[in-house]
């Protein structure tokens, strides 16, 4: 199974010419940030709450783009989620880059270097017949639309997505009106998606820059 982090990037890129979705802004730096800080916290190397992000170990976690997160918080420790993701969110391009490279190394994203009229970009098409690049959204849909229990990464994801808006990317505007209700009740599963839904609207209001420079 391929990390939430890794789940993210899948859910930006378009099924068949692996080009951005969207004008996602920083709904996407944000929403990578955050995959980080879940994987982290549920490796126990970050704990939460409303006002405090601890940090109980520093121990290496086997995975290059945790490790190189959880050294940066560790150097210059955040105050709380807020601060955290809008310090992992400054390195996103960095972090995006090794997630692709990784996911193409793996198989599951091929590289495909710009052609006429795209002299400078790069796109990641999704290979054919892996099941890893279409399953996190066809989990999420199905979970909205449908009325299993989530499971706790799953709910995770969700909320994760949900804070970030990256949920039109995944659905219809009239699916959305009509799940208004069982999101709400799916993503307040999980108490650290309420933290980090919470860390995400601070960030995205300015509320953090404000306070950081009083």
């Amino acid at each position: 199974m391929i990390g939430l982090k890794e789940e993210i990037v899948l859910l930006t890129l378009e099924d068949g010419s692996g080009e951005v979705l969207g004008r996602q802004g920083p709904a996407a730096a944000l929403a990578l940030a955050g995959a980080v800080l879940m994987e982290l916290s549920l490796l126990g190397r970050v704990d939460t709450d409303r006002e405090r992000l601890l940090l109980p170990s520093a121990a290496p976690t086997a995975d290059a783009v945790l490790d190189e997160a959880l050294r940066a918080l560790s150097l210059d420790p955040p105050a709380n989620t807020g601060f955290a993701l809008a310090a992992l969110a400054r390195g996103d391009a960095e972090r995006r880059a090794a997630l692709l490279e990784k996911l193409v190394a793996e198989g599951l994203l091929w590289r495909e270097k710009g052609g006429f009229l795209r002299l400078f970009s790069t796109r990641y098409p999704k290979a054919a017949g892996r099941e890893e690049v279409a399953a996190v959204r066809e989990r999420l849909r199905a979970l909205v639309l449908g009325s299993e229990i989530p499971e706790p990464r799953d709910a995770l994801l969700l909320g994760l997505a949900r804070a970030t808006g990256l949920l039109p990317l995944l659905f219809s505007a009239e699916e959305l009106a009509a799940s208004q209700g069982r999101l709400e009740l799916l993503v307040q599963v999980e108490a650290l998606n309420r933290s980090l839904a919470q860390a995400v609207a601070d960030v995205l209001s300015g509320r953090l820059r404000a306070a950081g420079s009083a």
